[in-house]
């Protein structure tokens, strides 16, 4: 189904997936153009496109080309849109003329590669632009590399200085108005979904922290302002980066629009020596037809076939002991933390914070990862082979990219955190950034979680990372020779913003390569680290600080418009606004944790916990696997559902957070079922006991009528259920 087709008389290039195209044509002035991004045409009608006369789209008062249209705008020429690539040259050239000098096709294990090699008319720059479709995927992959290619005769010591590298940039086809959908929030308040008018001239979205962000993350949807959940074409853009980056959307006044998106931020170059090479990260573009839900789940499948390390794998039910003990971590209270989650039926105990070094508060100890002698007198392998004595796995949480001034690592080695010289080194959470863009420290890291992991036989690590960047220098790389004695040249400390994060890239690669049975959670004080990047070597993300369940609910939403339930780590705690069936039942619309201090329920909430740990159980290879469908009002603030199907099981999961004066919705309309197939609703008492208790309906019946749900929400605020539907044989 993934194809690339080449019609190089006419200069026009097809990729298609299952359902879209998109379609490149190489003009009769050079200029690489987007003909089209849509629903899947045929090649004779893709390369058609080409045949079409004059330009479609130009600008007044001269009648140029509209940049936007172009496959990669460039930063010279007669261009004054956003530049997706922007380089200086020797001398002070800041205009870029690159003419195209061959293309490539390339089959790969899981489908095709385009490659497109243009070179610059006089200065030694080599641009490739690489294009990617993927069986199983709707999903189309671009990225960028630059090479500096030293010719015979070039000065050996002159650099290129690129300004901006972004990965690609995506046309949008003329459409009668343009509506974005993005996120924004905070710490606590992650993923908030947004959905407005996009504004005349440039939107961008971006983080300056070194980390995704939890202020906004690296996609954005565009309808034509009355697309649905269910209805409408939407088309999407997401960054694969865990770096700081920058996403722009220009809306042109002559009726186009399109969206540039890249690695780096204002104010940050990278110096390209003679032989050096530069690769952006990936950029993928989605298309789809049939609402922002269908294009949701085109992501999740993309996420779970092309991005994640072991996609097939179900998600234990974990028992975290932060929230029940804080630094005050010590052996013989973990143990009885560990019995009492065994007894709910985790399946995986983390130790969090405080096991380790001075740490018995965040002032000290972050960069000494040894078991402190005092809490764990033996180490920690008495608790981790207790742990697995009790039927659960051993995890643990870490923070490698830290170090506090109060630490031995430290006062070793102050010269590895991001520092200026004469400038403060600023903390936060009385912690400093180490430079893990240092092959030193690189290496340090992976020796000892190597390690780490190797000799407690650890299962799982909670990977975070709590601050943004500051003070982002490395005085060895300013200036002047080889200062650091590594071989690598100097003058260009930027490359930081780069390095630090394929080196984190690079550790969690290289541990997983050396310990198959380990799994990583991404976390960066909640959800500052979570996109498309960070998942091809992780196995889900921490989607916030925030365990409220009523909170919980909108941050959900907003992270599953890109990111699959089967990835979203969600707990319950002792947030306990809500009753603990509605905290349990937002906490099984995705990965289920258990963070609460178990010494403090009550016995007839041990017994209800235990229940519906034994009900997600039997629902998660749904809720994991399963496509998802977003249904009812905004998650939060009236009657909503989500939904998952996966083959002939079903799962909705209800929720009311308030009563309102006026009755409840007597009907819930389902989607994505069979309409011809009969369903049979699964008993939905915490214990699970599988009977069917009404009698089978057909699919069409639950879309069109309704899924009854009045008496199952019952009166009064914070209502929720669990309603499990199974198709019945044909």
């Amino acid at each position: 189904m993934a194809s690339v087709a080449v019609d190089r008389k006419r200069r026009v290039w097809v990729l298609s997936t299952g359902t879209t195209s998109y379609v490149v044509h190489a003009a009769a002035d050079d200029r690489l153009v987007q003909l089209y991004w849509g629903a899947r045409l045929s090649t004779a009608d893709a390369v058609g496109l080409a045949g079409r006369s004059g330009e479609p789209f130009t600008t007044a008062p001269y009648g140029l080309p509209l940049d936007v249209a172009e496959l990669l705008p460039v930063d010279g020429g007669l261009r004054w849109g956003v530049p997706s690539l922007q380089v200086t040259f020797p001398g002070g050239v800041r205009s870029l003329e690159l003419v195209l000098i061959s293309d490539d096709v390339v089959e790969e294990e899981h489908g095709r590669r385009l490659d497109l090699v243009l070179t610059d008319r006089h200065f030694p720059l080599r641009v490739v632009l690489h294009h990617r479709v993927s069986e199983g995927s709707d999903a189309i992959e671009r990225w960028v590399t630059l090479r500096h290619t030293d010719p015979a005769g070039w000065p050996h010591d002159v650099a290129l200085t690129v300004h901006r590298a972004d990965s690609g940039s995506w046309l949008l086809p003329e459409l009668p108005d343009y509506r974005y959908s993005a996120v924004w929030g905070a710490w606590a308040a992650e993923s908030q979904l947004r959905r407005e008018r996009l504004p005349g001239g440039e939107l961008t979205l971006g983080s300056r922290h070194g980390i995704t962000g939890h202020h906004a993350n690296p996609w954005i949807m565009v309808d034509d302002g009355t697309a649905t959940e269910e209805r409408g074409e939407v088309w999407s853009v997401a960054l694969a980066w865990s770096g700081t980056w920058r996403l722009t959307a220009q809306r042109r006044f002559e009726g186009r629009a399109a969206v540039t998106a890249g690695f780096g931020h204002d104010g940050v170059t990278w110096r390209l020596g003679p032989g050096d090479e530069l690769t952006t990260p990936p950029v993928l573009g989605v298309y789809g037809d049939g609402g922002f839900g269908a294009v949701s789940r085109a992501w999740h499948r993309h996420a779970r076939t092309r991005v994640l390390p072991r996609p097939g794998e179900v998600r234990p039910v974990l028992y975290n002991s932060w929230e029940a003990t804080g630094f005050d971590v010590a052996e013989a209270g973990q143990l009885e933390l560990a019995r009492k989650a065994a007894d709910l039926g985790a399946e995986l105990f983390v130790v969090d914070d405080g096991w380790f070094g001075g740490r018995l508060d965040d002032t000290a100890g972050l960069g000494d990862w040894w078991p402190n002698p005092d809490r764990f007198p033996n180490g920690l392998r008495p608790l981790a082979d207790a742990v697995r004595t009790l039927g659960m796995a051993f995890g643990i949480w870490v923070e490698p990219e830290m170090v506090n001034p109060e630490s031995d690592l430290y006062r070793e080695h102050p010269e590895w955190v991001l520092h200026h010289p004469h400038r403060h080194r600023d903390t936060l959470r009385g912690q400093l950034v180490l430079n893990f863009a240092r092959e030193d420290v690189r290496e340090w890291a992976f020796d000892w979680l190597d390690r780490l992991v190797g000799d407690h036989g650890i299962s799982f690590l909670k990977w975070d990372m709590n601050r943004a960047f500051a003070q982002a220098g490395w005085p060895e790389r300013a200036a002047g020779p080889d200062t650091a004695g590594d071989g690598a040249r100097d003058g260009d400390q930027d490359r930081l913003w780069i390095d630090h994060t394929r080196n984190v890239y690079a550790v969690m690669d290289r541990l997983r390569a050396h310990h198959p049975a380990l799994r990583i959670e991404s976390c960066a004080g909640g959800g500052g680290r979570a996109d498309l990047g960070i998942l091809a070597r992780t196995d889900e993300v921490w989607t916030s600080d925030n365990t409220d369940g009523h909170h919980r609910q909108s941050i959900q939403h907003g992270f599953s418009q890109i990111l699959p339930a089967g990835v979203m780590a969600a707990w319950v705690t002792d947030a306990a606004r809500t009753p603990l069936a509605y905290r349990f039942h937002v906490a099984m619309a995705g990965v289920l944790g258990i963070g609460g201090d178990l010494r403090a329920w009550a016995p007839e909430q041990l017994t209800q916990a235990r229940g519906l740990v034994g009900r997600y159980k039997e629902i998660r290879a749904a809720v994991q696997f399963g496509e998802q469908h977003r249904l009812g009002a905004e998650p939060g603030r009236g009657l909503s559902a989500v939904q998952y199907v996966q083959g002939g099981d079903v799962v909705v999961l209800l929720y009311r957070p308030h009563a309102d004066l006026g009755p409840t919705p007597g009907v819930l309309r389902l989607a994505g079922l069979d309409p011809d197939a009969r369903y049979e609703e699964v008993g939905t008492s915490p214990e699970g006991d599988g009977a069917a208790s009404a009698s089978p309906v057909t699919g069409r019946l639950l879309m069109h009528a309704g899924l009854p749900i009045r008496d199952r929400l019952g009166s009064g605020d914070w209502a929720s259920a669990l309603v499990r539907l199974r198709r019945l044989p044909q």
